[in-house]
């Protein structure tokens, strides 16, 4: 039974997605509102596979828009309607961008880019720098798979070195990989979205993203120095002797048909989407689920990979989607939340709030408040996605006397440093499953300090280009 249940769940939501794409060339009223069902029925079966406790943020969310659609007097028909409808570009990215890990899984990849690289990390230092670059560019692939793959990447290469100094090592390198992502990395939903809403410049909001997570890695390894002291240990002299045993018999600094290949497939995948965006102006949100799903199935025909896609497309529509159904639940309920916002004006209202308080206090503007809402949320178990998803939702139709890609800067560093620090959102609850440490010592205890210089950092520049601007 529960095997039917779970096909019938995978054909709804693959055909919530494929006529939201209908309806984006064809505007029907009658195909509106099957969508708007099909987002009902996507939103209950969700909740059949989910756990009481993880029903509640949810249930929480929805009970939350019909508050403010009834003591609003906004329609409430109106307001469903258009809810489920709210987040089905999203949920399209959440649900295809993942696939294209199963191309990682064909090939040693990681292995071969370590190979080549292999003369130039030979110090903590270098080696903190390369593992954190290495997570930043897997993210594209594999969003929080990235961590699981690399940690386990150098724990086969750094195997008999155990204790808390080695997993602070490798644990604070990955984490704050990770959560850097956010800031410039395109497959990242939150990302995307937020530039997608707030009409920002893709181009402008990665360059600048980018350099963001730049100056944040050197900060990060200039902090794993000081943590390598504060440890007494000698990571280097460990470091050279594992990578010698590791990759001693393979040729290093040469390019190697697989790093060429995976070259090849970035260039490809993501040239694709910047192409069609920025010549063609098809919407960023649009374009990235059929890009990635088209060059995935082209990898494998190409490659005669037959057996292998049969058993991914298999397991898609068993495990995969049911992995997924507690984000699809809270991007559907969160959907209604926007909508409910944006037709009761409740969320220009709180807009406004915030710029009378950055007029009456002198030294505070809303730059530097957006980072807290979803730093304070995600300590309440709620993940930067929807977070993000909503402040972005709310922040769509409010006029404000800053450059979109400043407020996008200003809310994912926020999403930054939830990922960091809170204890209740997955990557830090991926890293503990990983080393085993409890995932406060993962996030918060090994990341406060430089949480706050990353802050700070951030900050910086934001005021700095906000005045000059």
């Amino acid at each position: 039974m529960k095997k039917v249940s779970m096909y019938v769940y995978a054909a709804i939501i693959n055909l919530y997605i494929v006529l939201f794409y209908v309806t984006r060339s064809f505007q029907n009223d009658d195909l509106l509102m099957i969508l708007s069902l099909l987002g009902v029925l996507s939103l209950l079966f969700s909740f059949f596979y989910l756990t009481a406790r993880k029903r509640f943020l949810p249930l929480f969310l929805i009970l939350f828009a019909f508050f403010i659609l009834i003591t609003s007097q906004s329609s409430l028909l109106e307001g469903l309607l258009q809810g489920f409808r709210q987040m089905t570009s999203l949920i399209a990215i959440l649900l295809i961008v993942p696939i294209i890990s199963w191309i990682l899984d064909e090939e040693p990849y990681i292995e071969k880019i370590m190979a080549l690289a292999g003369n130039f990390l030979n110090t903590s230092r270098r080696f903190y720098f390369g593992i954190m670059m290495i997570t930043q560019i897997l993210s594209f692939f594999l969003l929080f798979g990235s961590i699981q793959t690399v940690y386990q990447f150098i724990q086969g290469l750094l195997g008999n070195r155990k204790g808390e100094a080695w997993e602070n090592f490798k644990g604070t390198a990955l984490l704050r990989a990770f959560s850097l992502c956010t800031l410039w990395v395109i497959s990242i939903p939150s990302f995307v979205f937020i530039v997608n809403f707030l009409d920002a410049s893709l181009w402008l909001s990665m360059l600048q993203g980018a350099f963001i997570s730049l100056g944040a890695v050197i900060i990060a390894v200039i902090f794993s120095h000081f943590e390598e002291k504060h440890y007494n240990i000698d990571i280097t002299s460990a470091l050279k002797e594992e990578i010698e045993k590791a990759i001693g018999s393979q040729v290093r600094g040469k390019l190697s048909r697989e790093v060429i290949e995976f070259i090849c497939l970035f260039i490809l995948i993501f040239g694709t989407i910047f192409f069609l965006h920025g010549v063609f102006g098809l919407e960023i949100l649009l374009i990235i689920p059929p890009v990635i799903l088209s060059y995935t199935l082209l990898y494998f025909f190409s490659k005669r990979r037959f057996t292998s896609l049969r058993k991914n497309v298999r397991h898609y529509f068993t495990g995969y989607l049911e992995s997924k159904s507690q984000q699809f639940s809270i991007l559907l309920s969160v959907g209604l939340v926007i909508v409910a916002l944006n037709l009761s004006g409740w969320g220009e209202m709180l807009i406004d709030g915030i710029l009378v308080m950055e007029e009456t206090i002198p030294f505070i503007n809303i730059l530097s408040i957006l980072p807290f809402v979803p730093m304070v949320l995600s300590f309440f178990g709620i993940g930067p996605l929807p977070v993000l998803v909503l402040v972005g939702g709310v922040l769509q139709h409010v006029a404000l006397p800053y450059p979109p890609e400043l407020l996008v800067l200003s809310i994912t560093s926020g999403s930054v440093i939830s990922a960091l620090l809170s204890p209740f959102i997955l990557p830090a609850i991926v890293l503990s499953s990983e080393n085993g440490l409890s995932i406060f010592k993962n996030g918060f205890q090994f990341n406060i300090l430089y949480a706050v210089a990353f802050y700070t950092f951030v900050q910086a520049y934001l005021q700095i280009v906000s005045i000059t601007l």
